[in-house]
């Protein structure tokens, strides 16, 4: 059985033998363009090739790209497509079937062969694909796919050479290590977005690693890559892969606060540390939203950090004689959700604010028939003067 699985591997690679020699040339760097006489030369044997003239060359420079109609795609090139996709799903469905099935009777060289031996494999056809720049959308699944199955790979060899090694931390150290050099690598040589995030994410799993192994604390870690992915989520903004700009700003935004709360909680009160992060929060949404591209990441900040706020302050004043300064607190939160027009932080002031009446009500005025009739003559006062305040704009 296990040599009918090496014979299936083995016409799977023989029959993409299309790509062998333009990898190796792609690897030598026989055919890569760093100057512009080799463009020039590239250029020239396109135009020979695909029987280009310089009148036609012309006419594509001085027409726009917007005005240039969209090309339908073919039938051919639809079921093209398709059936390389089809074939791709039931490859890889075949492998982690047979993995799954017969791995407990495989030895360890049969072990690694399956893992780290595919995941070079479609490391070739990644490369192939990007040198030969005929199958653009195969790109990304290929680079995952390689980025999952190698790291896969590396633990299993780590595992079958040291079978008694419980060192997790200098295995994860060293497969991070490793991926992140052969990415960064890629990622040099072909500036592709997912190789940026991939290579980010073995960058900062790496460092995540090595920063444990050197017994730092957990939130200090946290707020030092929080805040160093902040800066890199910042720079690629202004970069081909500011794609990535959201996601990362997104995550290092988590990371950062993650370690704050722990830092701030551990030398104060959790309390202490859901208000100052949360305030936090706040503030770093009012930035993101001054930023262009940023609105859902505003928004989200705006909606988190007001209920770590409001819970951390909330846990403060709980039981003391001045508790009554948290409705006071929330209300003038009001006028900070109309001075920036965020929804998200209107819904939780508003939650908060009724939230605490309700608390207050069945702490002090349980069967009390004066309250409620208090809580409603004060709120058709503020109606109305909220309507004498929109009379006065609109005259202003």
């Amino acid at each position: 059985m296990i040599w009918l699985f090496v014979a299936v591997v083995a016409i799977v690679l023989i029959g993409g033998g299309m790509w062998g020699w333009p990898l190796v040339v792609g690897i030598l760097g026989a055919s890569a363009v760093r100057d512009k006489p080799g463009a020039l030369d590239a250029i020239v044997r396109f135009m020979r090739e695909y029987d280009i003239t310089p009148a036609e060359v012309s006419a594509a420079l001085d027409t726009p790209a917007a005005s240039c109609p969209a090309t339908p795609r073919s039938a051919g090139d639809v079921a093209k497509t398709l059936f390389i996709y089809l074939g791709a799903v039931f490859i890889f469905a075949g492998i982690g079937v047979y993995i799954g099935t017969f791995w407990s009777t495989m030895g360890s060289a049969m072990r690694v062969l399956v893992t780290l031996g595919v995941g070079y494999a479609l490391v070739i056809v990644l490369v192939s694909a990007l040198h030969e720049r005929k199958y653009p959308r195969l790109v990304v699944p290929l680079a995952l796919l390689s980025a999952i199955a190698m790291t896969g790979g590396w633990f299993v060899l780590i595992h079958e050479v040291f079978p008694r090694g419980d060192n997790w931390r200098a295995a994860a150290l060293a497969v991070t290590g490793v991926m992140g050099l052969q990415h960064g690598v890629l990622f040099g040589k072909y500036r592709l977005t997912v190789l940026a995030f991939t290579t980010l994410v073995f960058l900062y799993g790496f460092m995540q690693v090595g920063l444990d192994l050197l017994d730092v604390p957990v939130g200090y870690i946290a707020i030092f890559l929080g805040a160093s992915l902040f800066l890199v989520g910042t720079a690629l903004e202004k970069t081909p892969h500011r794609a990535l700009s959201e996601a990362a700003l997104f995550v290092a935004i988590c990371w950062l606060n993650a370690g704050l709360f722990d830092r701030v909680a551990a030398a104060t009160s959790p309390d202490w540390a859901g208000l100052v992060v949360g305030v936090g929060l706040i503030f770093t949404a009012y930035g993101l939203q001054k930023g262009d591209g940023f609105s859902r990441l505003a928004g989200l900040g705006y909606f988190f950090g007001s209920i770590l706020a409001y819970s951390g302050l909330f846990g403060l004043l709980r039981d003391r004689s001045f508790e009554i300064l948290y409705i006071a607190a929330a209300g003038s939160m009001l006028y900070a959700c109309v001075a920036l027009q965020s929804r998200a932080l209107l819904v939780t002031t508003v939650v908060a604010m009724l939230g605490f009446i309700g608390y207050y009500t069945a702490k002090h005025f349980a069967n009390s028939l004066g309250w409620p009739v208090t809580l409603v003559v004060t709120g058709v006062a503020f109606l109305g003067v909220g309507a004498l305040a929109i009379r006065v704009k609109r005259r202003i």
